[in-house]
C-alpha cells in the first residue's frame, strides 16, 4: 500500500526509481546517456524550479521568497492587518484575499464576529484586497477556484494552505509571515528537502482521497520523514486521479508536518482551469529527465483500503477492515493513547459503542477544505441513495466547500438525494474542523471527512468534564456508515454505482457577491473597528539578562497548537490580544495564565521604571542568589517573564496566537526537545520569543523554578552556539546549556527588537 525508502532516490524519465547508493550514478548514466551529478539532479525536481523562480536572494541554499498571492480567514486576518498597520502598511502589494469561513456563524460574543468581517471588508477597500463574505466559500476552496496557478506560490495564514495538485506551491504559516509579505519583505528559509511521492495503479471503487492521505500520514508522521520538506507527487498513478481526488490528498499533506507540496500536472488539471474560466493559469509541470529526491514514498493506489484515523491524531490509522476484525484490542489501545492525550482528565472509552460485535458511531460530518469537494459529496449521495439515516441519535451533516459547488449539487440532483436520506446540507463553513460547528454530545463518537481529530477540536471541554471524540474517514465510507444507521462500514462494501458527474462552475456567484478591488487601494476608506478589536500591547526589546519562571511543564509526546491556545470558543477573541490570552493553555494547564501574569508584574514594573522586586517580592531571594555570582546584574540590564517546557510543541494549526498569547502574558521563551513544525517555531521568533532547544532526558529544572540567562542579548547578537543558563536554587546557581538552533540574521534582529512589530518600526 505505502512504502518508504530509507535513502534518497533518483527518478529517471518520470517513471523509474533508482535508490541512492554506490551504483546509482552509473544507473542514471545508463538510463539517460548523460553524466548527471546528484546536485544537478536536485535541480530537476518541480519544487526546485518553482522555488528558484520565487527566490530573490540569488542563493538557492538561503531562500528569500516573495509570494504571488496571500490568503487569510476571519480568525487570522484581523491580527495580521493590525500588525501590518502598526508597521506602516499603506496598500496590499500583492493580491490578498480575506475569506470569512471560520467565524461565519456570528453566534458567539455579541457583535464580535460580524465586526471582524466588516473590518475585513473595509481593509479590502482601503488597501486593495479581495473580500469573500461568510458562507460563500471556505478559504482553500476559493483559492483553488480563483487564485491558484501553475508554477505560482501562495502564502496563507492557515496550515492547510495546500494547492500543489493544481501546480501551485502553497505554504501555511503564522500571521507574521504574511505581515512580512505585506511590507515587502521575504519568507526566509533554507532550501528544503524534497521527498518524492510516487503513485502507481488506480484506486478501487469506494476508496477516496482521504483514504490515500491517511495511509500516507500513518506511514510517515511518527518518523518525521517529510517534516519541513516539500512533498512532490509524481508517477503514472497521478493520471488515474481526478482533480478533486488529487486535491483531497494534497490538502492532508499538512498532517505529515511537511512544509509544502507540488504535483506534476496534466490535461486533467488543464481541464480544471478551463472549467473555472482560467485556462491561462494552467502550466504543465514535470520533473526533469533525472530528478533527485531526499526520500521516496511509493503508493500503490490499487492496494489502498478504506481507512480510519482513530482519536486523537490523524496518524493513528488503521484500515476499517483491520479495525472491525480487531475491534476490542484496537479500542483498548485508543484508551491508552487517550490517557496520555487527555492527561487522565476524564474517563474515556469507545467500548460502549460496540453492539453485537459492531462499532456504532453517533455522528457523521463531511465538510471543509478536505471533505466538502464536489466529487466527495456526489459519491456520498450515490452511496446513500434510497437509504435513510433513521430517527435515532445518529446525525449526518454535509458542508459543500463553496457556493458554486453547492449550486451544482442542486442542479445535478445530489442535494435532493441526500436530503431525502435525513442528512442536512449546510453552507461553506470550517467550524466542524475546529470545534465551532456540529459539536457532538458528551461521550459521543463522530466520524468526519475533515482535516484533524486532535483532542478538543470537536468542542470538548475537559475542565468541565465534557468529552467527545473524532475519527477521520473518507466521505464514501461515512456515507456507507450513514446508510447503515451508524454502523461503521467501509465504502468498498457498497455494491451499487458511484458515478462520475461533470462539474460546471458558475462564476456569477462570486461576481455578484465577492468584493474585488482589482488591486486598487482607496486610502479614503475608513477602517471599521468594532469594540473588541484591540491593538497589540507594547513589547520591549530583549534585555541584557533574563530571569524567567517556568510556568508550565508538558511531557506529552506532542503538544498541538489547539492545546496551546484552544480553538472553538476562543475564535471570537482572535482580534483582541488581551482577551484571547486569557484562554492560553486553558485546556492543558489551567494554572498557566495566573502564573504567567504573576511573574509579568515584575516586567511591567521594569517598563514603568519602577522596582520589580517591590512589584514581585519573591524575586528578592532569587536576585540575592544571582547577585552572589553576578553582582553587576540588576536595575537597567535585566528583564523578567515566563517560559514553558514542552517535549514537542506546535503540531497542527498555523495560528500565530499559540505564540502571541504567551508573549502578551510576558512569555520570553519556549524550551523544547524539538518543535513539531517550522511554522510554530517561526511564530515564536516573530513574536520575539527565544526558541530554546534542550536535549531529551532528565530536565535540570521543574515547573515553577526560576531560570537565569546571563548575557542573553549578547549571546543572540554573537550567534552563540550554546546558551548558558542557570536554575536558581535556594542558595546557589545550577548551570545547564541550551541551544537556539539555526536563526537567520533577520530572525535574530526580530528577537533582539522584541517582536516583528518593533523590528519593522525600527527599520522605518
Amino acid at each position: 500500500m505505502v512504502s518508504v525508502l530509507e535513502s534518497g532516490a533518483y527518478l529517471v524519465n518520470g517513471s523509474e526509481i533508482i535508490p541512492d547508493g554506490a551504483e546509482a550514478a552509473s544507473a542514471v548514466r545508463e538510463k539517460t546517456g548523460k553524466e548527471i551529478t546528484r546536485e544537478e539532479a536536485r535541480q530537476g525536481t518541480i519544487a526546485y524550479g518553482v522555488l528558484k523562480e520565487h527566490n530573490t536572494s540569488g542563493n538557492m541554499d538561503r531562500l528569500k521568497i516573495k509570494f504571488d498571492k496571500l490568503t487569510s480567514h476571519d480568525i487570522t486576518f484581523v491580527g495580521i492587518i493590525q500588525t501590518a498597520r502598526a508597521s506602516g502598511l499603506e496598500r496590499f502589494p500583492v493580491p490578498y484575499v480575506l475569506t470569512n469561513c471560520h467565524n461565519s456563524l456570528c453566534a458567539v460574543g455579541g457583535t464580535i464576529n460580524e465586526d471582524d468581517h466588516m473590518f475585513g471588508l473595509s481593509c479590502a477597500k482601503k488597501y486593495g484586497g479581495v473580500y469573500v463574505p461568510p458562507h460563500q466559500a471556505v478559504i482553500h476552496q476559493y483559492a483553488r477556484e480563483m487564485l491558484a496557478g501553475g508554477g505560482k506560490m501562495i502564502l496563507g495564514s492557515d496550515s492547510h494552505t495546500r494547492y500543489g495538485a493544481l501546480g501551485t506551491m502553497a505554504v501555511g504559516e503564522g500571521g507574521p509571515e504574511l505581515v512580512k509579505q505585506l511590507l515587502g519583505q521575504t519568507y526566509d528559509i533554507g532550501m528544503p528537502g524534497v521527498v518524492g511521492v510516487y503513485l502507481t495503479g488506480e484506486p478501487v471503487k469506494g476508496v477516496g482521497p482521504q483514504d490515500v492521505a491517511l495511509a500516507i500520514i500513518g506511514e510517515v508522521f511518527a518518523s518525521g520523514y517529510v517534516k519541513n520538506k516539500v512533498m512532490e507527487f509524481v508517477g503514472p498513478g497521478v493520471a488515474s486521479l481526478s482533480a478533486d481526488f488529487r486535491i483531497g490528498i494534497d490538502v492532508m499533506t499538512t498532517e505529515t508536518t511537511c512544509l509544502s507540496s507540488i504535483w506534476q500536472t496534466d490535461d486533467v488539471i488543464k481541464e480544471f482551469y478551463e472549467i473555472h474560466g482560467r485556462s491561462e493559469d494552467y502550466k504543465e509541470l514535470n520533473p526533469k529527465e533525472a530528478a533527485y529526491y531526499d526520500g521516496m514514498i511509493t503508493v500503490d493506489l490499487g492496494k489502498v483500503k478504506p481507512m480510519i484515523a482513530m482519536p486523537f491524531h490523524p496518524s493513528n490509522t488503521y484500515t476499517i477492515e483491520e479495525l472491525n476484525a480487531n475491534l476490542l484490542d484496537i479500542l483498548d489501545d485508543v484508551e491508552k493513547k487517550a490517557a496520555v492525550s487527555l492527561d487522565g482528565a476524564v474517563d474515556f472509552t469507545l467500548k460502549n459503542k460496540v453492539r453485537d460485535g459492531k462499532l456504532y458511531v453517533d455522528q457523521g460530518i463531511i465538510a471543509g477544505c478536505a471533505g466538502g469537494g464536489f466529487e466527495n459529496i456526489c459519491a456520498a449521495a450515490d452511496i446513500m441513495k434510497g437509504s435513510y439515516i433513521g430517527s435515532d441519535g445518529f446525525t449526518l451533516s454535509l458542508y459543500p466547500a463553496s457556493m458554486p459547488v453547492y449550486m451544482e449539487l442542486i442542479k445535478n440532483g445530489c442535494a435532493a438525494a441526500l436530503l431525502e436520506t435525513g442528512a442536512v446540507l449546510k453552507t461553506a463553513f470550517c467550524g466542524p474542523c475546529f470545534g465551532a460547528g456540529d459539536t457532538p454530545a458528551n461521550n459521543a463518537f463522530s466520524i468526519r471527512h475533515s482535516t484533524r481529530n486532535f483532542p478538543n477540536r470537536e468542542g470538548s471541554k475537559l475542565q468541565n468534564g465534557q468529552i467527545s471524540s473524532v475519527a477521520l474517514m473518507d466521505a464514501r465510507s461515512i456515507a456507507a456508515t450513514a446508510a447503515n444507521k451508524g454502523m461503521l462500514t467501509a465504502a468498498t462494501e457498497f455494491d451499487g454505482e458511484i458515478n462520475r458527474y461533470q462539474y460546471h462552475f458558475d462564476a456569477n456567484i462570486y461576481a455578484n457577491r465577492v468584493f474585488d478591488s482589482k488591486g486598487k487601494a482607496d486610502p479614503s476608506v475608513e477602517i471599521q473597528l468594532g469594540p473588541n478589536i484591540k491593538d497589540w500591547p507594547v513589547m520591549t526589546e530583549l534585555p541584557d539578562n533574563l530571569v524567567l519562571r517556568v510556568v508550565s511543564e508538558i511531557h506529552d509526546p506532542v503538544t498541538t497548537t489547539d492545546e496551546l491556545i484552544p480553538s472553538g470558543e476562543t475564535s471570537s477573541y482572535r482580534s483582541n490580544p488581551l482577551g484571547l490570552a486569557e484562554f492560553t493553555l486553558s485546556r492543558k494547564d489551567p494554572a498557566y495564565v495566573g502564573l504567567a501574569k504573576d511573574i509579568q508584574t515584575a516586567q511591567k514594573a521594569v517598563m514603568e521604571d519602577k522596582c520589580p522586586l517591590e512589584a514581585k517580592p519573591e524575586l528578592k531571594a532569587v536576585m540575592a542568589v544571582i547577585n552572589k555570582d553576578y553582582p553587576e546584574v540588576g536595575r537597567g540590564n535585566i528583564g523578567f517573564g515566563s517560559t514553558i517546557f514542552a517535549v514537542k510543541p506546535g503540531d497542527g494549526s498555523a495560528r500565530e496566537q499559540a505564540a502571541s498569547c504567551q508573549k502578551v502574558l510576558g512569555g520570553w521563551a519556549n524550551i523544547a526537545n524539538e518543535y513539531a513544525t517550522r511554522r510554530y517555531r517561526s511564530n515564536l521568533i516573530n513574536w520575539g520569543m527565544l526558541p530554546f532547544l534542550i536535549p531529551e532526558g532528565e530536565l535540570p529544572f521543574k515547573n515553577k523554578d526560576y531560570l537565569f540567562f546571563p548575557g542573553i542579548r549578547k549571546a543572540v547578537e554573537e550567534e552563540a552556539e550554546e546558551i548558558k543558563a542557570f536554575k536558581v536554587g535556594e542558595n546557589s546557581l545550577s548551570e545547564f546549556t541550551l541551544k537556539l538552533g539555526e536563526l537567520t540574521k533577520e530572525e535574530r534582529e526580530i528577537i533582539l527588537k522584541g517582536c516583528l512589530i518593533n523590528y519593522n518600526n525600527k527599520k522605518m
